[in-house]
């Protein structure tokens, strides 16, 4: 019998790549901590109220902070994700399927995929396209004549 120290009976087997993670998990978050504290420490603090205010782009704010802003910016953050994204799968895809493309029916099958991928990409596309939420500016829509609205 070979008698084993628990550090070597550690990092020996299954548990030895999971306590690397998690070693390299503790490191970078003392790592990240010492150094937010060090910069704290040796950081200048002296607050005025002209510091303390909101700043917006050199201008005295006005009025409150909790505006309501309109959904389309967040319409248009939203869309611009989705089609990012569909680039993040894109640029993979398009330098492995040179690599596909002699192997038998590989190509085909990434090429059908990602034709798949793409169309239900155009859909949604079209789909908004025809909802009209790409439109900045929207117009009225009329109401039939005799329609009353509700008041609240």
């Amino acid at each position: 019998m070979n008698p084993t120290t628990p550090a070597v009976a550690v990092s020996t087997g299954l548990h030895a790549d999971f306590t690397i993670v998690l070693l390299f998990i503790l490191f970078g978050i003392f790592f990240g901590l010492l150094a937010l504290g060090i910069a704290r420490l040796l950081r200048p603090h002296w607050p005025t109220p002209e510091k303390l205010t909101t700043y917006e782009c050199g201008e005295l704010p006005q009025g409150p902070s909790w505006v309501r802003f309109n959904v389309r910016f967040y319409l248009v953050a939203l869309f611009f994700i989705v089609f990012d994204v569909e680039v993040v799968f894109l640029f993979p895809w398009a330098v492995v399927f040179r690599q596909l493309l002699p192997v038998s029916g590989m190509g085909a099958l990434a090429f059908w995929e990602m034709i798949l991928f793409l169309g239900i990409l155009v859909m949604g596309l079209a789909y908004v396209w025809a909802k009209g939420d790409l439109d900045w500016v929207k117009s009225l829509t009329a109401r039939p004549a005799g329609e009353e609205v509700a008041a609240e």
